[in-house]
């Protein structure tokens, strides 16, 4: 069978696909009769306690007699607010990623010895296997590079001769390597797909000891190995304030799920990374972006009010853009009044706006981040407040620093592995059931027919 058979969607599989969908569809009134929390949240939008953390923690309410009064949004990482973080590491004029993966992991603060030692651990950890680049990243390279770095994770096991053992100090020594290593899978996985599948030149740079995180993956990522100050400084802060977002988000619970299995780290990080390529999860700021080119595209004069507010309230109304009827970059599935992430970012998007002379696309997010939550207030029923997002800007910081739409989710990873590191320990350290929610069987019972007497 060639390979196109091989992917087509017969009309035998379109029949076999309408019995599974009549047969697996669950009305959704029965969610309403059986009290079930959808997505782990109640009707308030409150999460079900599945489980306690030490790691961070995402404020967004108050309660005052038994009432959850919405407040803005705060996000600490072991105690410590993330802006307090932020401004430490930025007044200080140094970068702040691997600090702060440090305080996810140790669960404090680290001197500046111990900082230099463990950033000359990474540095350590930074080489991949021999002939891994070309052998596992260059061969069968996916179009998406979070598939390629699923992929690659799972496959540096088999270089792994202590790959089961869940010693803490083997999990540390697995997770310090990851966390070097990510910026590497990221940046090698889309080279490698714009080589083979875009017919792009294909040019592999080694990390700059010396250099951070963030400086590194600009100097990968850029043929000519170039940026300035403010854009590695830019993107230092992104992986600082996606570097972790509670035990509850979705590729976390994934990882802290799957290690509760006493599986292996690579196995655990794998489904992080498939959970996080989901489109709700870490592919919404692509959304952000291509809304924006819809709405730029569209909308003649982006200083008329006016006219911002009509095009948006199209789609809401499903008639603009995707149709979806979805405003991206609006809304969270926690914060309420304000994402604090999404306020620490706007700062260092205007800064970055001003040097790539973008100061008029800058205005058009900040108009819309204004108008649309009370269109949304207007046209939803909504049990808590609506702002702009952490996606709402990080996708325009990307696109100010000219990265590829390809890299957004797995920079996201890239910051992401330190928190799912340190949940994964912190599961393994403190856990001891399997994680095992209960599922009712709502198909009723049924007995079973003999082959002669089915139609």
């Amino acid at each position: 069978m060639n390979m196109k058979a091989y992917y087509k969607i017969t009309d035998e599989i379109e029949e076999l696909a309408n019995l599974t969908q009549r047969n697996l569809s669950i009305e959704p009134e029965l969610y309403t009769k059986y009290d079930v929390k959808r997505g782990l949240r109640d009707l308030s939008g409150r999460g079900v306690l599945a489980g306690l953390t030490k790691i961070a923690e995402v404020k967004s309410y108050t309660i005052d007699d038994a009432e959850m009064i919405p407040c803005e949004g705060k996000l600490f990482y072991h105690g410590i607010n993330i802006q307090q973080i932020v401004d430490g590491f930025v007044s200080e004029k140094r970068f702040g990623f691997e600090e702060t993966a440090y305080l996810l992991i140790f669960g404090e603060l680290p001197t500046e010895e111990k900082l230099n030692r463990f950033s000359d651990l990474l540095a350590n950890y930074s080489e991949l296997p021999p002939s891994f680049t070309r052998d596992v990243i260059l061969k069968s390279p996916s179009r998406d590079v979070m598939n390629a770095m699923a992929r690659s994770v799972l496959t540096m096991y088999s270089y792994d001769l202590q790959a089961d053992d869940l010693s803490i100090s083997n999990l540390m020594r697995q997770s310090l390597q990851l966390i070097s290593l990510f910026p590497r899978l990221a940046v090698y996985g889309y080279h490698a797909a714009q080589h083979f599948h875009e017919d792009q030149s294909l040019y592999i740079h080694s990390p700059k000891r010396g250099y951070s995180t963030a400086q590194n993956i600009l100097h990968m990522l850029r043929s000519d190995n170039s940026f300035t100050d403010l854009e590695a400084e830019v993107l230092d802060v992104a992986l600082v304030v996606h570097a972790d977002h509670g035990g509850g988000n979705n590729s976390t619970f994934a990882t802290r799920v799957v290690s509760s299995s006493g599986t292996d780290t690579y196995s655990a990080i794998a489904a992080a990374l498939g959970s996080l390529k989901g489109p709700r999860h870490g592919g919404a700021n692509i959304k952000v972006a291509r809304m924006f080119d819809d709405i730029k595209d569209k909308v003649k004069h982006w200083d008329n009010d006016g006219e911002i507010r009509d095009y948006l309230a199209n789609i809401l109304d499903k008639k603009a853009f995707d149709q979806s009827g979805l405003i991206y970059g609006m809304g969270h599935a926690v914060y309420s009044l304000s994402d604090p992430r999404a306020e620490i970012f706007k700062g260092y998007v205007k800064m970055l706006s001003k040097e790539k002379q973008r100061e008029e696309e800058f205005a058009l997010y900040s108009r819309v981040a204004e108008l649309a939550p009370e269109l949304i207030g207007e046209k939803r029923k909504i049990y808590k407040g609506v702002s702009a997002n952490v996606d709402f800007y990080s996708g325009f910081v990307y696109k100010l620093l000219g990265l590829p739409e390809e890299i957004y989710t797995p920079l996201f990873a890239t910051a992401r592995v330190a928190g799912w590191c340190a949940h994964r320990m912190e599961e393994i350290i403190s856990g001891s059931k399997i994680i095992r929610p209960a599922y009712k069987n709502i198909g009723g019972h049924k007995p079973y027919i003999p082959m002669s007497e089915r139609t």
